[in-house]
């Protein structure tokens, strides 16, 4: 029989004021409520607007971006994209720190990138963060998800429903959950 252990989680502890968003509570409180309206809603096809109103809050965003509906943005003011990226339906980048996404870039419809999680050895379940970058030509699959501190390289897969925890080599392809390499990418 397993015995439970005689330690609880302590979340009343819980202290995250070493976190800042980088933007104030007003900031912040406009970017919900343009995020429900414009990016969330999935009946705001266009995404020119969106592409404007990321730049208008502190995005870096390139050319040819496509950003389809009901996408989910957390802070734009962290959010780096390149040229000719694509954002599909349903995409949730959850960004408490730096997303970086280059040049001609897929990311699939309900795919997650997630820069924060909590330390669960610890009573107070304390938030870690590390920042996210998706190089140049790599495609996040279908309802992927990519953890925090991790750097999918260039031209590299994260196949569909895989998980990534651990940095993706250039030009491989990776699936399951832990995702692990299944074969080179070979582009004709």
């Amino acid at each position: 029989m397993i015995q439970k252990p005689s330690y609880k989680v302590n979340l009343s502890a819980y202290n995250n004021d070493w976190y800042y968003p980088g933007a104030g509570a007003v900031k912040r409180t406009l970017w919900f409520f343009v995020n429900a309206l414009f990016f969330i809603n999935p009946f705001n096809p266009v995404s020119a607007i969106k592409v404007q109103l990321l730049r208008l809050f502190g995005a870096k965003v390139g050319k040819g971006v496509m950003i389809k509906p009901s996408v989910n943005i957390k802070y734009p003011w962290l959010l780096q994209v390149g040229n000719h990226v694509w954002i599909g339906e349903e995409v949730w980048i959850d960004n408490l720190t730096t997303v970086q996404i280059k040049d001609n870039v897929s990311i699939s419809q309900g795919a997650m990138l997630l820069t924060g999680s909590h330390n669960y050895k610890t009573n107070t379940f304390d938030l870690q963060i590390g920042k996210i970058i998706v190089e140049e030509g790599a495609w996040i699959g279908a309802k992927a998800i990519v953890c925090p501190n991790i750097t999918c390289g260039s031209h590299s897969v994260l196949a569909a429903g895989s998980v990534a925890t651990s940095d993706m080599e250039p030009y491989m392809i990776y699936q399951g959950n832990p995702a692990v390499v299944k074969r080179k990418r070979i582009i004709i």
